[in-house]
């Protein structure tokens, strides 16, 4: 009895562990190893690998700085240095293990609340970088402030909304003055979308943006004073509570004073007149009145139909989603190339006809190509050959920007190539010659054109200086270039706490580059040469961002558009322009009600306005309110910045030391507490203890992590620990864990015992019996492994394991005395003994395991479920030990076809034992290796236990095997969630709607799959069973709770049940969509 209850727990422990094996999940690979250097300075300590001891000054010093700006304001100090890790480029970012997961290309910077760690790479260009360091900072000091403090703790972070949090770090580190934020607000006001604080809290708006312009009003009205006792204040009590306290009103009037300062601000721009905002704010004041909301809706739809932009939109609505961006036209102005969301989960590159705007087909996706990491989608465009029949683009692949160039026409990657001395670059431009891609290249922090010939493959560079040059472009003979740079303001200074972009002119032949001034101070960005080779650009020179034509003779501009919102991409470094050579043609992106649109134009839609070339005026970018008599002390440091460079920072106090990893405790957690049992059924009166403590050590890269957890639930004998190692320092990363667990199950024994008591205790004779059996069944594990990333998609592998079971029974007796009355009846009457009995221990069994798999995974989960891509799992293992000794093979394929509004989803799995004694007791039924079922939720739903066990049990066999095949259909739609994705927008329920049909097939030998199976052993009184598919339909819906866990309730119809005896079942799963 023993020994069956032994190997009952040994084959459901394994059973499941196998099932959890059998995972996925994209990979972070590490394509390369980097030597940190460390460099001290009065606050930070800082690790970086780059070849370039000016840049590291250079950081160093900006980073004092920010401190010393973001102290006056936030009051607060650094108990230590800070520790600051920087990458030399994105992709080397990309390969961070500081944080887990994957960095997207839109991440500029992440600070992790463990250690306070800035983790950054370095941007394309000097401004960037300086900004994403002064954001990163705000949040070191926000951690410090809430985990260091003295009544708040981690917990306290629940307490701050997001947009709190970003918005504090971009207004810190930009200000008020800051054209792409006030571009938004002027949108929003235009179409009436004016937030409340609550609707922050959703999908739709952008903390960043939106953040910033709330604290831009809170400090204009009460003072610079407020900022960390209002951020403190949120953090111990709530945004409401901290309201009242700091600023003495509610959340819902400073909403409503917020949205107002908004509205009259920027509404001047935009075109509304007193009375329409008037009338507005009186609709939103009393919401029931259908008259009032109607007559502002009125007046708005005639407003809005005042912004008309030049030329003519390219796509309708919905034809190619709400973020067409980077368009690129070809020579002959035919076509465009554009990036756009349409397929939703990921970032596209898409080819229309320029005229028309017929969409032609996809050019290239990361959801088909499985190769490349991410597409650089945010700020980089791509290029047409000159011949119109290649496009070349770069993408991050393998730890470095990579260039690729497709057939346009075949639809086939021609080359892929990865410029040596250049690992990161963006925005290539193909030469009229044919033969030379300029890029923007990112070399050891420093931002420089590079020129790669097709032909000799050999690579010049053509600018070297600390300045950033970015967005070349080539003048349509060939004979010169321009692009963006920060030249002029890094000789001057900054404006409003940031350098400025102005343009240049390269001279191919010479080398010499003429930097155009205008309008100083303001980003003129994004040049192309027209057919005549005058330059079209953008620029914010007048607080908008607007198009732009400088005649290169005359040196005289002309303004060609005048936009309440604006021409822009994602962000103010993205290409949202393109001209054509050989045509009369200019698609621009154009911004208006959260959407970006590609519009066509030709020169005669717009009316050139010549401008001052020294013009700039920034105040249509500026945040509301103003508020002279406030203290200031944000914008009036960033106004100074240059000033305080020379005063605040010296550079000749750095400090370089030697690496180390600084291996130590990251993170510890638990709880602990001591009981002691009692009660009518006492076996004495027995303490125990309950409680448990992990802990989390690493180093100061994130490269070794160590795991330590230890519980305690009942006695000494009850105390579990695991502890788990993982080193990710190189590109095969390894690990290696320990555990030992312990697994209790009991019961008491039915009927009670009845024995003579000898001697009698009085009257009483009997002994009455009461047992409690306490069964300990203890799992000890050693295990290691190794694994290799290939990319982001795909991986191998392998692993060795030993795990030892043994079992441990214990019996707690309370011995009562009895009596039979006159009618035979027992009667039980008092406690006279109570006894503990400790049973031998059971095993240790040993079963060891080597295995190894080859996994892809390039799908796209949406909230409970993936709905898009592919994913599969090819695995290999063997057994060996104890009474397991067989190979087990699985090959697990999924596709995942998203057809708006839904994803069609489908699954094929096939696991089997073979090669040993994976069959033992096929004849017998005795199974020392438990067969595996496909009635389980997960496999096949509407096959319930009390379905099997108690109507159709010859189901139960029928489904058992050493092998299984496995196949789902399901037609999955986004039921309850976001507004872009779902039927139903809901913020709060995030629910997918499935329909599906399961089948799954167990079996040991092909026998069982006989129509009349051949008996294998006549004489031990069972007849064969013939193993058939289970299959079901039915519906079902995912649901996830706050991203906890997903719930699936569903109803199902198994149709392997007769059908006189088929009824639907309902059940119920825990587990994400397959």
């Amino acid at each position: 009895m023993k020994r069956f209850l032994f190997f009952t727990l040994l084959f459901s422990v394994l059973a499941a562990s196998q099932l959890e094996a059998q995972y996925f999940g994209r990979n972070k690979p590490r394509y390369q190893k980097h030597d940190f250097k460390v460099t001290q300075t009065e606050h930070f300590e800082i690790y970086e690998y780059m070849d370039n001891p000016e840049k590291v000054k250079e950081l160093a010093a900006a980073a004092e700085l920010w401190y010393a700006m973001h102290q006056a304001v936030l009051r607060d100090t650094f108990p230590g240095k800070n520790p600051m890790i920087i990458y030399s480029d994105h992709a080397g970012f990309q390969q961070t293990n500081i944080i887990g997961g994957e960095v997207s290309v839109g991440t500029g910077g992440v600070t992790e609340g463990l250690r306070n760690r800035v983790v950054f790479p370095v941007a394309m260009t000097n401004q960037q970088t300086h900004h994403v360091l002064g954001h990163e900072l705000v949040h070191a000091f926000q951690y410090n402030m809430v985990l260091g403090g003295d009544s708040t703790s981690m917990q306290n972070l629940q307490n701050l909304p997001l947009w709190m949090i970003e918005g504090l770090a971009e207004y810190l580190s930009i200000g008020r003055v800051d054209p792409h934020t006030a571009l938004w607000m002027r949108d929003a006001v235009l179409h009436n979308d004016l937030p409340t604080l609550d609707d922050l809290n959703g999908y739709k708006y952008f903390p960043y943006r939106w953040g910033q312009a709330f604290w831009a009003f809170v400090a204009g009205v009460y003072g610079d004073e407020v900022i960390s006792v209002y951020f403190l204040n949120t953090a111990k009590y709530g945004l409401e509570v901290a309201t009242r306290m700091t600023l003495g009103t509610t959340t819902d009037n400073l909403s409503k004073a917020w949205r107002s300062a908004l509205r009259n601000h920027y509404g001047r721009y935009v075109g509304l007149e007193p009375e329409t905002i008037a009338a507005l704010e009186t609709a939103e004041a009393d919401k029931k009145s259908k008259e009032k909301r109607e007559a502002a809706d009125k007046l708005l739809s005639r407003l809005i139909k005042t912004e008309k932009a030049p030329g003519r939109k390219l796509f309708d609505e919905g034809e190619a989603g709400r973020m067409t961006i980077c368009p690129v036209l070809s020579p002959n102005g035919k076509y465009v190339i554009f990036l756009s969301e349409k397929s939703l989960f990921s970032t596209d590159l898409f080819l229309a006809e320029a005229g028309s705007g017929k969409i032609i087909k996809k050019v290239a996706s990361t959801v088909n190509d499985g190769h490349i990491d991410q597409f650089n989608f945010i700020e980089s465009a791509g290029t047409w050959s000159p011949n119109n029949k290649q496009f070349a683009f770069d993408v991050y692949e393998k730890g470095q920007s990579t260039l690729v160039i497709e057939d346009i026409a075949k639809g086939k990657t021609v080359q892929k190539i990865k410029i040596p001395g250049v690992p990161a670059f963006s925005n290539p431009a193909w030469g009229p010659d044919g033969k030379t891609i300029v890029v923007s290249g990112l070399v050891n922090g420093q931002t420089d054109l590079y020129a790669y010939d097709l032909k000799t493959k050999k690579v010049r560079q053509l600018t070297n200086d600390r300045a950033s040059e970015i967005l070349p472009q080539w003048s349509p003979d060939g004979k010169y270039l321009t692009y963006s740079t920060d030249k002029i303001s890094l000789e001057r200074g900054r404006s409003n706490g940031a350098w400025a972009m102005n343009l240049a002119i390269l001279d191919m032949e010479t080398g010499e580059a003429e930097n155009i001034d205008i309008f100083p101070g303001a980003d003129n960005m994004n040049p192309q040469f027209d057919k005549a080779g005058n330059l079209v650009f953008l620029s914010n020179r007048d607080g908008f961002r607007n198009l732009y034509w400088y005649k290169l003779d005359e040196k005289k501009v002309y303004q060609l558009t005048k936009l309440t919102t604006g021409i822009t991409g994602i962000t103010p470094y993205s290409p949202a322009l393109t001209v054509a050579d050989d045509r009369d043609r200019i698609v621009y992106t154009y911004y208006s009600n959260g959407t970006y649109r590609l519009y066509n134009a030709k020169s005669s839609d717009f009316t050139p306005e010549e401008i001052d070339p020294m013009s700039v005026d920034m105040v249509p970018a500026t945040l509301p309110p103003f508020a002279p008599g406030k203290k200031d002390v944000v914008n009036t440091n960033l106004r100074l910045l240059d000033n305080n460079t020379k005063s605040v920072v010296d550079t000749t106090s750095l400090k370089e030391v030697k690496y180390k990893p600084k291996f130590s405790l990251d993170y510890i957690g638990g709880s602990a507490g001591v009981g002691v049992q009692t009660g009518n059924r006492s076996f004495g009166n027995v303490a125990g203890g309950l409680g448990g403590v992990d802990m989390l050590f690493g180093d100061i890269l994130g490269n070794n992590q160590l795991y330590v957890g230890a519980a305690l639930n009942g006695e000494l004998q009850d105390a579990a620990f695991q502890a788990s190692y993982i080193n990710r320092k190189n590109p095969i990363g390894w690990g290696v864990g320990v555990g030992h667990i312990p697994f209790i199950t009991g019961g008491g024994s039915l009927p009670l015992r009845v024995e003579p008591l000898d001697p009698p205790l009085g009257d009483y004779n009997l002994a009455v019996i009461d047992e409690l059996i306490i069964q300990r069944q203890f799992l000890q594990q050693v295990n290691t492994f190794v694994f290799y990333p290939f990319s982001v998609t795909k991986r191998v592998e392998m692993g060795v394991s030993a795990e030892f079971y043994s079992l441990r029974n214990t019996i707690y007796r309370d011995v009562y005395a009895g009596v039979l009355d006159g009618d035979g009846n027992l009667f039980v009457g008092p406690l006279i003994a109570q006894q503990r009995e400790r049973g031998d221990k059971v095993g240790p069994e040993g079963i060891y395991s080597v295995n190894a798999a080859f996994v892809g995974d390039n799908s796209y989960f949406g909230f409970t479920a993936p709905l898009q891509g592919w994913r599969y799992r090819i695995g290999v293992e063997q057994y060996m030990g104890g009474f397991w000794n067989f190979t087990g093979l699985l090959l697990d394929g999924r596709r995942y076809l998203y057809k708006k509004p839904v994803t069609f989803a489908v699954r094929g799995m096939a696991y089997g034992r073979f090669w040993g004694n994976q069959d033992d007791g096929y004849e017998s039924g005795n199974y020392a290796v438990q067969p595996l079922f496909v009635a389980q939720p997960w496999f096949v739903r509407g096959y319930p236990y009390n379905l099997l066990y108690n109507e159709e049990r010859d189901l139960i066999e029928a489904s058992a095997g050493s092998k299984i095949l496995v196949g789902n259909f399901e037609i999955r739609l986004p039921f309850t969630g976001p507004r872009q994705l779902s039927v139903i927008p809901s913020n709060f329920l995030i629910t997918d709607l499935n329909i599906f049909f399961d089948a799954g097939l167990g079996f040991f030998k092909e026998n069982d799959l006989k129509k009349n199976p051949v008996d294998p052993d006549p004489i031990d009184g069972r007849d064969p069973v013939r193993h058939k598919p289970l299959l079901s339909t039915g519906i079902s819906l995912r649901v996830n709770l706050f991203g906890a866990i997903v719930l699936e309730p569903y109803f199902a119809l198994p149709l392997t049940v007769p059908k006189e005896r088929r009824e639907w079942q309902w059940g119920l799963n825990f587990i994400p969509g397959w």
